[in-house]
């Protein structure tokens, strides 16, 4: 039997699904506002599918995104509701931990546009003191350059509570991050700021068990939790993308999907959920095999 951590799936585009609205550059965002509680339900649904762990909507809250859109005068209350809306949920569980998520500074999966390491590190330590006394953990997401990760992992440097560095690797190589850079490169960056684990994440679940037998040589706890897209498509990499630039798999049910996460699993992996697209009825059937297997949801 193996102590697994079972993390909640897609915040993002279940609030798209669930809003009723077409996706905007900031679809998973303004909808605390115009539509407060929606993140909140998602949080319960993947807390009773047997997620152990919420991931606060706070992904796309960083300032050149709001200010983009004219909404860098809510920069605080949106935090604030980020987390609002995932506490709320783990009251309603009994219990439960908080991982505030730390997105890309600019953009996803766009190396071209990551700020230096010292401008990043300055702007992920602004978000990391507003959330570490209400959260039990960091996730920092989507990490796609060696550049990335060292700004990200500088900036969450003072943080009171873990931190969790999560890769996203190339669609059709996981032996690469998107920029093209290897994983393996990763070794040194991880040994000098010491994350508490490593994970790949949004990225094809093809694509991770390659990554993932070479991030188990850190020799620290990981895990991965993959999206549902066909692959991330070149209009997704244009300035101020949507959702709809993307391509959700129609062969990648619960059952398909907890086959790969089961497999990590099976590699050593000790952390798995969904991103993009994996939605509660995923997680119910992760959890479900997981038992199954004997392991116990942590």
């Amino acid at each position: 039997m193996t102590e697994i951590t079972l993390l909640d799936g897609s915040i993002g585009q279940e609030i798209v699904k669930r809003s009723g609205d077409r996706p905007t550059f900031l679809w998973s965002t303004s909808v605390m506002i115009e539509k407060p509680g929606i993140v909140g339900n998602v949080h319960s649904d993947y807390f009773a599918a047997g997620a152990t762990v919420a991931t606060t909507n706070s992904y796309a809250l960083h300032r050149d995104r709001l200010e983009r859109v004219d909404m860098l005068d809510q920069f605080e209350a949106l935090i604030e509701r980020s987390l609002t809306e995932a506490e709320a949920a783990r009251t309603v569980n009994g219990g439960g931990r908080i991982a505030g998520a730390l997105g890309p500074l600019g953009a996803s999966y766009r190396v071209d546009v990551c700020p230096e390491p010292d401008m990043a590190a300055g702007l992920f330590s602004e978000i990391v003191t507003m959330m570490d006394h209400r959260v039990d953990l960091f996730v920092i997401e989507t990490v796609v350059s060696l550049k990335h990760a060292e700004g990200a992992l500088r900036g969450t440097a003072k943080a009171s509570k873990p931190i969790w560095l999560a890769v996203s690797v190339d669609d059709d190589d996981g032996t690469v991050l998107r920029s093209g850079e290897a994983v393996a490169d990763l070794a040194e960056i991880v040994n000098h700021h010491a994350p508490q684990a490593v994970l790949v994440n949004c990225s094809r679940p093809e694509a991770i068990a390659s990554a993932l037998d070479i991030i188990k040589g850190f020799g620290r706890p990981f895990g991965a939790y993959a999206n549902g897209f066909t692959r991330i498509s070149e209009g997704f990499l244009k300035d101020a993308p949507t959702v709809e630039a993307l391509q959700e798999r129609v062969d990648l049910d619960p059952m398909a999907y907890a086959r790969f996460a089961m497999g990590w699993v099976d590699q050593g992996a000790t952390i798995v959920g969904g991103c993009c697209e994996v939605g509660p009825a995923h997680i119910a059937e992760l959890a479900r095999q997981l038992r199954t297997a004997g392991h116990a949801i942590v």
